[in-house]
């Protein structure tokens, strides 16, 4: 979640984010140990409306104990009290208890694609399994065959998906780690012996998962920072206690690094830990060149230290423009700053619409009006919303009738200084034809397109299907174009060149869903689709108010793509953002 959302409990030191998971992880736990029905459903929509709060829970129990707590979705008086014990002790003894039973190896596999609560019931249960080597040993000698609820191409979905556990393991979903690293960053920025502190490392660089977290900081105390940093709630465990370093593990097993840096040198020491490495080899070979060594103490000619206070003082002494984070990865970035072409990267100000989210008409929280009253609040001009069409039963999706009467109920809400477009996500069905009749969709000012079934077919036909929707010449928007799940579902295989290359045949956008399990287009996706000429847009797919400040996600995403604002369609003021999209300008 973006930064200004981050709330944090100084008084307890604990954050949303660690009361929502512990909710959740107990509503996982209880499920994974055969509990049924309400129960693990309340858990799960507590969690979700503590996650969803744009501000601090834990002040609301301090200050206001139970009674307080139950004024908030999906809160009652068991809920608050529970909240309440997380907040005041840092846990909760119920799931303390449950774990003897369930170990959080076990409730781990749920990362798993395919592998549900009551699926993972079963395994345990009838198999004994308690790990992922234990799943794979099963799966070796067939023993998933006779369980209930397990097809027989179970086992080998199940295979695939070890595998891509086992490449995920040791990183983090950037949106999982923000809560914390955000707040041990301000628990640490109030302290009057610090200076200077950033965070570093792939996470600086807007990368969608991080392996581990690296924090700078200009300290005058180093014994009270070192401190204040090993007794962060969050921690876990000390694994390395020194005067200009120290290491922790956090209870979700992210390590952090905190590194004591000298002012002189603090420009070199962050550039140095942002990485790439892939970057940092070029300009060392630059430094070369010009007889000078760079490392994370400075830039040295000789024994002599002639730079490093600033990460721009670093570029400049081998004569390099600075280069924004985002784009060091040794993708070009040199080049371009050779040649006066690094781009001005769009900022999160720049858009003005957003083009995905969902209602209470299918799957969303809230009505039209109350979507578009909150993106009046987040300054935007316009917004499309795109309820799900009928094939996706389990978000309520509209058939051709409601979904007429839904552009037409869209259409009498009005909210002053914003405009709200009636619009659908259409799903591309496996032949490539669209769920709803061509003249529902021709009466509709946004046309959003994609695919949520049949994503293992072979790429060839994968493709064809994609495509095939693109030249229907109906559609104006290919959302989340390659269906991944960050750490959860691999994108499908799909060439994505030539579904590019009909996007921009047909004047058909491609989006960078901003959800953060999904950025999607990926970075390297969004690259392609720029350099080809592709129009692009970036969108939220809410399904809460809330949901709509998850716009920052997609802006990193385009911020790694070398994306301006020239390239975003949703940048536009409606008038030339309508005219954009008109198929008849294709």
């Amino acid at each position: 979640m973006p930064k200004e959302r981050i709330e944090t409990t100084q008084e307890a030191g604990v954050s949303n984010a660690q009361v929502a998971g512990r909710l959740s992880e107990y509503a996982d736990v209880l499920e994974v140990g055969g509990v049924e029905g309400f129960r693990v459903r309340a858990y799960r929509s507590a969690a979700r409306s503590i996650e969803n709060l744009g501000y601090d829970v834990g002040s609301i129990a301090l200050e206001g104990g139970v009674k307080e707590l139950k004024r908030l979705p999906a809160i009652g008086d068991r809920m608050a009290k529970k909240i309440l014990e997380i907040v005041e002790t840092g846990t909760l003894a119920a799931l303390e208890t449950a774990r003897k039973e369930v170990p959080r190896e076990l409730t781990d596999l749920l990362a798993l694609e395919g592998l549900g609560p009551k699926k993972l019931h079963v395994l345990h249960k009838e198999l004994g399994i308690r790990n992922v080597d234990d799943l794979e040993k099963a799966i070796d000698a067939d023993r998933l065959a006779s369980l209930p609820g397990f097809a027989k191409k179970t086992a080998e979905k199940l295979r695939v998906a070890i595998g891509h556990f086992r490449r995920w393991q040791g990183r983090f979903r950037r949106v999982d780690i923000e809560p914390y690293a955000f707040a041990l960053l301000d628990h640490l920025a109030t302290l009057a012996e610090v200076q200077q502190i950033e965070i570093a490392g792939s996470f600086r660089r807007g990368k969608d998962t991080v392996g581990d977290l690296d924090i700078l900081c200009i300290a005058e105390d180093v014994d009270v920072v070192m401190d204040a940093f090993a007794n962060f709630s969050a921690v876990g465990e000390v694994l390395l206690r020194g005067s200009t370093k120290t290491a922790v593990r956090l209870e979700s097993g992210l390590q952090v690094d905190l590194r004591i840096v000298e002012s002189t040198a603090f420009g070199a020491a962050l550039h140095y830990f942002t990485g790439s490495k892939e970057h940092n080899v070029v300009i060392r070979g630059l430094a070369k060149d010009r007889g000078l060594k760079i490392n994370e103490y400075g830039v040295f000619k000789g024994d002599e230290r002639v730079g490093g206070r600033t990460e721009e003082e670093v570029f400049g002494l081998v004569d390099c423009a600075y280069i924004p984070p985002e784009l060091r990865e040794n993708r070009g970035e040199f080049e371009a700053a050779n040649a006066g072409e690094l781009p001005c990267l769009i900022e999160r100000l720049d858009i003005i619409g957003d083009l995905q989210m969902h209602s209470t008409a299918s799957d969303g929280l809230h009505t039209v009006e109350e979507m578009a009253q909150a993106a009046k609040v987040m300054g935007h001009q316009y917004i499309a919303i795109t309820d799900h069409s009928k094939a996706v039963t389990v978000a309520n999706g509209l058939d051709d009738a409601r979904m007429k009467a839904h552009a037409a109920a869209i259409r009498g809400v009005h909210v002053k200084d914003i405009t709200v477009l009636a619009a659908v996500e259409v799903d591309i069905l496996r032949d490539g034809s669209l769920d709803l009749e061509d003249e529902t969709l021709r009466e509709l000012d946004v046309v959003v397109a994609s695919v949520h079934s049949y994503m293992a077919l072979p790429v060839a036909e994968q493709t064809e299907r994609v495509v095939r929707a693109i030249e229907s010449g109906l559609i104006h928007i290919l959302a989340h174009p390659t269906g991944r799940l960050i750490q959860q579902r691999e994108p499908f295989p799909m060439d994505m060149e030539v579904v590019i290359r009909a996007c921009v045949e047909h004047n058909v956008a491609l989006e960078i869903n901003a959800h953060p399990a999904r950025l999607d287009l990926n970075d390297i996706h969004a690259r392609m689709a720029r350099d080809l000429g592709a129009k692009i847009v970036i969108s939220t797919d809410a399904h809460t108010a809330d949901d709509l400040v998850l716009m920052d996600y997609g802006v990193q995403v385009a911020r790694r793509a070398w994306l301006t604002r020239e390239h975003v369609l949703n940048t536009l003021p409606l008038k030339e953002f309508l005219a954009a999209i008109d198929r008849g300008s294709a």
